[in-house]
């Protein structure tokens, strides 16, 4: 039996390209991609922020949690549902153009895949997803310099990738264009930046 490819990624549900790369994973793993995963969520407004400035106790900011928060909440909770809802978090703001700020928006997406929402909701405002959000999203920051969503996480190397494409439920594309990824990172440590200069479509 082969040992699992095994590798970190970041998140935001409001990047599109977080989402195109999710989905390539999420694809692939239901295709069978032999992938230890672990996702790691990562607050853009921090992230994105000018030097000095302080997201993470702004009041202006806790409503960009409110997705991420629910989609840690099921990831450490209810890990069974977690595949489900984070494409439901992702397709929220992306395919049906709702504001994750809202948190009956949030609620519905949440219920659609089958978990309890009112209990994934109910974590959140206990605090404790906050507190786990600041605390990866730093660990990340100050070991490896991540500053993005998706960024790929292979030991101790760490690349922002950004993928155009999106799997379109094709699981065997979505294995390619990841096994892709980490063999990139993983045979060609050299190669630091790498980007068209032109989009094919």
């Amino acid at each position: 039996m082969s040992t699992p490819l095994t590798f970190a990624v970041t998140w935001d549900y409001r990047c599109p390209f977080a989402r195109n790369g999710h989905e390539h994973i999420l694809d692939g793993l239901e295709a069978g991609a032999e992938w230890d995963v672990t996702f790691v969520p990562y607050f853009l407004n921090q992230g994105m922020g000018t030097e000095g400035q302080d997201a993470w106790d702004d009041p202006a900011h806790q409503p960009d949690l409110l997705a991420l928060a629910a989609g840690v909440v099921v990831r450490d909770r209810f890990p069974e549902h977690f595949f489900a809802v984070h494409r439901s978090l992702f397709d929220s703001r992306h395919v049906d153009a709702h504001d994750l700020r809202d948190r009956g928006v949030v609620h519905a997406a949440l219920a659609r895949t089958g978990v309890d929402a009112d209990t994934v909701l109910a974590e959140v405002d206990a605090g404790w997803p906050a507190k786990v959000i600041r605390e990866e999203h730093e660990r990340c920051v100050e070991e490896l310099d991540v500053f993005g969503v998706p960024t790929f996480i292979v030991g101790e190397d760490a690349v922002f990738a950004r993928l155009m494409n999106r799997p379109e439920g094709d699981g065997a594309a979505a294995r390619a264009t990841i096994d892709g990824v980490l063999d990139l990172i993983g045979e060609h440590p050299e190669l630091n930046e790498f980007k068209h200069t032109r989009l094919s479509r």
